[in-house]
Order: C-alpha cells, then sequence, then structure tokens
C-alpha cells in the first residue's frame, strides 16, 4: 500500500472508496510512522484512547457507501490547546495536567461530526504564547525537517507532525502568528481565518483578546481547503461568528501590495529574495504586484503587545486562582505585570486595535491582498525561546514575529505558503493577507501560486 501520508486527502478517499484501503490500516499506518518519527520529533504529547474504534466505525461507513465527508476516516492531529472529549487539552502547563473533558469544543465537534479521526494532541508552549514549541512538562518539539532546529510556535507540535508525515493534516491556533509562522518553517499552508469565520464555543480560556482563532496546517491548499470548508460557519454559540459569502472559483487577476520589510527592522537575506521571487511569479500570474512600503503604522500595536497576554493570564488566574498553584514561574511572573497595570492601559490597546483596524480596512480600498514574509528569522535552535540576531543585528524576543501579529489585530485572514527552493532543506514561509471574509480568495491564490511553482510535500522528503 501506498504510505497515506504521501497521498491528498482527495486521494485517500478515492482509495477508501475504491476498497483499496481502509481507516483501521491507514490508522496503523499512522501508529508506525508515530513510533518512528516522534521518538526524535516530540509532536505527540497524548493519543486518542478511542482511535481504533473510531477507525472501524469509519470502516464501516466507507464500506457500506455512507461516509460522513471527504474526511471521514482521515487521520487529523490537534493543538493541546483545543478540547478533544476524552483526551487532556494541557496547554503546555501543570496547571491543565490531567484535565480530560467529556465534550469536544466547537471545531472538534465539526471535525468528528465530519467522521474525521483525531489521531492525537500535539505539543505546545504553555499558554500558547510563545514563538517557539518547548514546556517543563512535555519538553522540546522539533522541527521534522532539521531535528535541531524549532518548528516555531506556538503550533509547532502540529506542524511538525504534518511535515514529519504523522498526520494528514492538523489543528492549530494563531493569535499572533502562531499557525503562519510554524507552517513557514515546515513547509506547510496554514490558514489563519479571519475572526468569526471559524465559531469557537467551551474551549480554554482567551487569553489574548479576541485574537486567537483555529485554523488548519496541511500539506497542500486543496487539503487545507477541506479542512477549513468543515470548520467554517456561524453557530449560535458564538456571537462572533459568521457565514461569509463564497468567492468564485477563480481568483482572478488580482492588486497585491508586497512588503517584504517592516520600519527598516532587520530581515534575514534568504527570506527577502524567496520574497522577491514569489512576487515574481505572481506577475507572471498575471496579477498587478507593487513593491512598497507598509501603509499602516504598526508601531503602537508593537508598544502595547506584551501587555496583552499579561493582562489575559492576569485575568485567568484571577477567575480561578487554582490554576496559578501549578504554572510555571515565568508565567506567573507575566501575570503579576499584567495585574499591576492600571485599566486605563487596557483601554489604550482597546482603542490602538480598534485604530488599525479602521486603518488597514483602508488598505483593502486599494488592495486585493498584502503580501509578505511569515517571520524575519529562518528557523533556530529547538530549545532556544528566540533568535537574539537577524542579519547581524540584535532583535529582542518579538524580532522574528515583526510580520504576523498585526494581522491578528485586524481580525483578518492570512494564509502562510512555502517559497522554493528550499533554503538548506527548509522552504521560505510567505503570507498572503486579505480583508476579513476572503478565506476563499486567499485559497485560491494560493492553488494558483502552488500549480504555478509547486514544491514536494512536506510528509514526502523522508
Amino acid at each position: 500500500m501506498t504510505e497515506p501520508w504521501t497521498l491528498s486527502i482527495a486521494e485517500l478517499a478515492d482509495r477508501f472508496r475504491s476498497g483499496e484501503t481502509d481507516p483501521v490500516a491507514v490508522v496503523e499506518a499512522f501508529r508506525r510512522r508515530i513510533a518512528d518519527r516522534d521518538p526524535v520529533l516530540n509532536c505527540y504529547v497524548a493519543m486518542n484512547p478511542t482511535l481504533d474504534a473510531e477507525a472501524r466505525r469509519s470502516a464501516a461507513r466507507w464500506r457500506d457507501g455512507v461516509p460522513l465527508s471527504a474526511l471521514d476516516g482521515v487521520p487529523i492531529a490537534v493543538k493541546d490547546n483545543l478540547v478533544a472529549a476524552g483526551m487532556p487539552a494541557t496547554w503546555g502547563s501543570a496547571a491543565f495536567a490531567g484535565d480530560i473533558r467529556a465534550a469536544d469544543e466547537l471545531p472538534l465537534a465539526r471535525l468528528r461530526a465530519a467522521g474525521a479521526i483525531v489521531l492525537g494532541k500535539t505539543n505546545t508552549p504553555e499558554f500558547a504564547v510563545d514563538g517557539y514549541t518547548s514546556n517543563a512538562l512535555f519538553g522540546t518539539t522539533r522541527n521534522a525537517l532539521n531535528p535541531d532546529l524549532t518548528p516555531g510556535g506556538s503550533s509547532g507540535g502540529s506542524a511538525s507532525a504534518v511535515a514529519a508525515g504523522m498526520a494528514m493534516a492538523a489543528l492549530g491556533t494563531d493569535g499572533g502568528g502562531s499557525i503562519r509562522r510554524p507552517a513557514g518553517y515546515t513547509g506547510l499552508y496554514g490558514l489563519k481565518p479571519g475572526i468569526g469565520a471559524i465559531p469557537r464555543s467551551g474551549g480554554l480560556p482567551q487569553v489574548l483578546l479576541d485574537f486567537e482563532v483555529v485554523g488548519g496546517l496541511a500539506r497542500s491548499v486543496a487539503d487545507l481547503r477541506l479542512l477549513h470548508d468543515c470548520l467554517a460557519g456561524s453557530d449560535c454559540r458564538d456571537p462572533a461568528s459568521r457565514t461569509y459569502p463564497r468567492f468564485p472559483a477563480s481568483a482572478g487577476l488580482l492588486r497585491i501590495l508586497h512588503v517584504p520589510t517592516l520600519a527598516g527592522q532587520p530581515c534575514d537575506r534568504a527570506i527577502l529574495d524567496a520574497s522577491e521571487r514569489a512576487a515574481e511569479a505572481m506577475r507572471r500570474l498575471g496579477h498587478l504586484v507593487q513593491t512598497a512600503e507598509m501603509p499602516v503604522d504598526l508601531a503602537a500595536l508593537n508598544a502595547v503587545w506584551p501587555r496583552i497576554a499579561r493582562i489575559g493570564l492576569a485575568r485567568m488566574f484571577d477567575a480561578a486562582p487554582q490554576l496559578a498553584v501549578r504554572a510555571s514561574p515565568s508565567y506567573l511572573e507575566m501575570a503579576a505585570e499584567g495585574h499591576n497595570l492600571p485599566a486605563v492601559q487596557l483601554w489604550e490597546i482597546f482603542d490602538i486595535v480598534q485604530d488599525l483596524r479602521r486603518d488597514v480596512a483602508r488598505i483593502f480600498a486599494d488592495w486585493d491582498v498584502v503580501m509578505m514574509p511569515c517571520a524575519a528569522a529562518r528557523p533556530w535552535a529547538a530549545a532556544t525561546p528566540y533568535p537574539d540576531k537577524i542579519d547581524g543585528r540584535s532583535v529582542g524576543p518579538r524580532g522574528h514575529a515583526i510580520y504576523t501579529g498585526w494581522v491578528n489585530a485586524a481580525g483578518i485572514p492570512g494564509l502562510a505558503i512555502p517559497v522554493g527552493p528550499p533554503v538548506e532543506g527548509i522552504p521560505v514561509g510567505l503570507q498572503l493577507i486579505a480583508d476579513i471574509g476572503q478565506e476563499d480568495l486567499l485559497l485560491e491564490l494560493a492553488a494558483d501560486y502552488e500549480r504555478a511553482a509547486p514544491l514536494q510535500p512536506a510528509g514526502q522528503r523522508g
């Protein structure tokens, strides 16, 4: 049998339909793959205890000709800050160790209603607020394309699992770049939907205002679209959720604003070179591409960004003091700093976010898409929290993450694409960004680019 991680989801469904294989055999193949690769990579922190029973039920549906969807029987990895019934939702912290919920949160419920099989939970830094994937409870996750390096964070476990062929696709969350940067570091496609595109209910507390959303990581745009379509659409349990009109099947010719650098901040030369190659590829596809400076000043947002997680953690520990007893000291320090901030500073954050959303909306009066890097740095040493130098210049903890947070604060969608040729075995990640409700536009544009500049999919590299 062809190894399942070398197939697309549609190809795997075709094999289920024809009887060439079934979900039971595929789950067993992934179990072997995980046993082979995960001792080095450390992506999974818990496996699904009902995995075999779910595979048998899916196999019976395919055998009877009544699959629930094209995702029926497809093994998916899930980040460990998402609640899946019967499995821990540890959030990388001893504070949540042993926290096993009886019911799925809403995105997981939609995934299971489509028949998808949750393989297990993947590693995340504690409270998902770091740009690499390591914690005191489960240790460090490594990059499938080079285990000496990080897959980024905070969805690093999900990204590395898919890139290693240890899942067909994965769910992650993105509150400041946590899907797009790991996708960019592992040669994957990763979609951060806009606010409200994928409803949430029944999950863990939010510590990043309304910035954090659920999205998918996959080896191809087609796989990513299947995952997104399963999860998207409004639900009364999430008042912010919306169902947006579907975009036409072709993206058409688009006005693309190419922003390779931000306000003179450093970016790795290999990333800038890849960004220019991608811009040229978009021009060859017929799109109008203009390289320019970012038309919105991000300085105010960048100045208050560290306060957001601190205030969020402070509120979470105030609401549930028992969690603070087992949280790591560095996060207790963050929460203490947040607790001591005056309310006027929270209101300042609200004002800055509202101003940003207004200013960003003006960008899309003139442009259909903004294209820029996913990160300013290439992947760095796996157990190091962040790179302290980029292009020879000293940077702080978020120096590598300058391109992503504004997209979350603006509430709009961003999609990471891998750009070749790979540099030292790892493609460069760029992101395509569009106005609220334009996830379909980004998926179509990414598919056009994928056809024009194909790469060997992650998961087929060993």
